[in-house]
């Protein structure tokens, strides 16, 4: 019975969320933290944990596609995971490969227009991840409709710095112009292509930081960040709804400051005119007085 009031509790807490949010964003982005701490307190292996992650990727796909949310991007393996113990690394390659392949070849991938895309330095992973890439992203090739980046051997200085030394190198040989450097310049050697900025990082496990994650499409959009505390096989739909609030409240805020500046800027243009004005007619009226005074210099007649 208990349980029951609480599914029922749960449902109508949904739909009060669901009501509150007026827009979605168009990308988001996820650090999924906590897999490893998850299967800890739950006394079960690590491999375990990433799967009850996986899982959770999944449902967090639907739900993207349920709210018209246009791009998602998974923070699924960092450049500094490959410090991860053998094992560990190596089985959760394995998982990579298995759920990159599984998934492609769902119908509702397939149904839901989904296009799957992997971002990073791919060329670092075993050959059998780069093998899963290569057959998701060819089998979801043609469709446009919702875009699924997985960043994989993924680092956003690492990226940014490889940019700079192409950059450097081009310069240097004398195909470019330093002065002609541009944003298209380098987001058309970004690992992560030419996506659209994100709006909203949602990060998992309690951690406060976004761990090097775009921040060229991030922090240069200055996206909203939604922090939450379960690990990322426990997150929920609710969750997912709060951190949307989360991006629209932080949009609505954008608007507010963006009104009162352009208010201050009316009433600060507003104030030169009137003390210009001010200063002009006290002039015209002072040298009309003069005038009409006869107090003059010229010889009368």
């Amino acid at each position: 019975m208990l349980q029951r009031l609480r599914e029922v509790t749960r449902r109508l807490y949904e739909r009060v969320l669901e009501r509150e949010i007026g827009g979605v964003p168009a990308h988001v982005a996820v650090i999924q933290d906590g897999n490893r701490r998850y299967a800890r307190e739950h006394g079960e292996e690590t491999t375990d944990g990433h799967r009850a992650g996986a899982d959770t990727t999944e449902r967090v796909l639907k739900w993207c596609a349920d709210l018209g949310i246009e791009e998602l991007t998974l923070y699924a393996f960092s450049t500094e995971n490959f410090d991860r113990p053998p094992e560990e690394r190596e089985a959760l390659f394995d998982l990579i490969a298995e759920k990159l392949r599984t998934f492609a070849d769902r119908p509702e991938v397939h149904d839901r227009g989904v296009r799957i895309r992997a971002i990073g330095e791919t060329q670092k992973l075993p050959e059998r991840v780069r093998e899963a890439i290569a057959y998701a992203e060819e089998r979801t090739a043609d469709h446009d409709a919702f875009q699924l980046n997985v960043a994989l051997a993924y680092g956003g200085r690492a990226e940014l710095l490889g940019v700079a030394r192409d950059v450097a190198r081009a310069a240097a040989a004398g195909e470019c112009d330093p002065e002609d450097v541009t944003i298209e310049t380098v987001e058309d050697r970004l690992t992560t292509g030419p996506t659209r900025d994100v709006d909203l990082i949602i990060r998992t496990g309690g951690a406060e930081r976004t761990s090097n994650f775009l921040p060229w499409h991030a922090n240069g959009n200055e996206a909203a960040v939604c922090f939450c505390a379960p690990y990322w096989p426990e997150f929920s739909r609710i969750d997912f709804l709060r951190a949307i609030r989360t991006y629209e409240s932080r949009r609505e805020s954008w608007r507010k400051t963006r009104a009162q500046r352009a208010a201050a800027l009316i009433r600060a243009v507003g104030g030169n005119l009137e003390e210009s004005g001010g200063v002009a007619g006290g002039r015209s009226v002072a040298r009309g007085d003069h005038e009409e005074s006869g107090d003059s210099d010229a010889p009368l007649g």
